[in-house]
């Protein structure tokens, strides 16, 4: 049977959540009248979620799967071993938190069938915190302006993607993947639009401030080399400034004589370069940690096990050579 749709959805420690999840989300599909399959992704979830997965492939095994990590390995990963085992035409990433209603994937399939091939989606009246709304708009403005990736809400897990540009997606074998981004930078057709917004069903947040800044300094120094760039100007200018306050600094010396007012000025002028340096070296240990992962090779995750029909269709994409999938089999 041709699939119309893979509905993929990363899953952690959301077992409160998953009973209400479901309840809306299966009927939400039905309602569509096409042939539709949904892959939950277990991220190593150490409460009881895994347990609630596998209740829910035996209630409805045909048009649910099921893969489950030996480990937590995060979202974006999780995500990357649903596409690569998904069998659908067109694809839509869900958080399962129920922020993003799943009654709003209709509205992104109508977009693709005007012809877009990636839809992103902005969330309409965040219920997220002021501060958050705050920090997530400010770190996308830097974001893109450095990596000139045009995403007005990339919180928003609600995407749909094209079969086209999720096998391009599954071609990159990056250790550090942000699947929106490059979703974008693959897509010929995109397109953005307003979702609904809801408070979270259940459970708390996954993402700390620091993950969210982490998040994007990942992105930043993923898709563009401005950070070098600018601060490699930024070291020039310095060094320029640096030789005429030397110069100046000698001259004074020759026409009044030794000065000690000025030894603090220096220590100052001192400590800020030390601080520019010191930065410069961090920024060059990013990239430099990014190739030291990147050439290790290590699997980007590990598949306990794949729960699945017996008679259900192969899937279109092998997993990649950096999953190693333990055990597949029906429950």
């Amino acid at each position: 049977m041709n699939i119309e749709l893979s509905v993929v959805i990363p899953v952690y420690n959301e077992e409160q959540g998953l009973a209400a999840l479901f309840a809306r989300l299966y009927p939400a599909l039905d309602r569509l009248d096409i042939a539709y399959e949904i892959v939950f992704v277990n991220d190593g979830s150490r409460d009881g979620s895994a347990a609630v997965l596998r209740e829910q492939f035996q209630r409805r095994p045909d048009v649910t799967r099921v893969i489950l990590f030996n480990g937590n390995f995060g979202q974006h990963m999780a995500i990357m071993a649903g596409f690569e085992q998904l069998r659908g035409r067109r694809v839509v990433t869900l958080d399962a938190d129920l922020q993003n209603p799943p009654e709003e994937i209709g509205r992104l399939l109508a977009k693709m069938d005007e012809g877009h091939d990636y839809v992103g989606t902005i969330r309409r009246m965040r219920r997220d915190s002021a501060f958050r709304r705050i920090a997530g708009k400010s770190m996308n403005l830097v974001r893109e302006r450095i990596t000139r990736i045009r995403m007005t809400d990339q919180g928003c897990m609600l995407r749909a993607y094209s079969r086209e540009i999720v096998e391009a997606i599954n071609s990159c074998r990056e250790i550090n993947t942000y699947i929106p981004a490059l979703a974008y930078t693959f897509a010929q057709y995109p397109v953005e639009i307003e979702v609904e917004h809801e408070e979270r069903a259940a459970g708390e947040s996954k993402y700390s401030l620091y993950q969210l800044i982490r998040l994007n300094f990942d992105l930043m120094t993923a898709f563009s080399l401005v950070p070098l760039q600018m601060y490699s100007l930024a070291g020039m200018l310095i060094s320029l400034m640096s030789i005429l306050f030397v110069g100046f600094l000698a001259v004074r010396r020759l026409l009044i004589g030794p000065e000690a007012e000025g030894v603090f000025t220096l220590f100052g002028i001192v400590f800020f370069l030390l601080g520019i340096a010191l930065f410069g070296i961090g920024l060059l240990g990013e990239y430099v940690g990014r190739i030291s992962q990147q050439v290790r090779e290590r699997p980007r995750y590990l598949i306990q096990a794949v729960l699945e029909r017996q008679d259900a269709a192969p899937a279109l994409l092998r997993p990649a050579p950096a999953a190693n999938e333990a055990e597949s089999g029906a429950a």
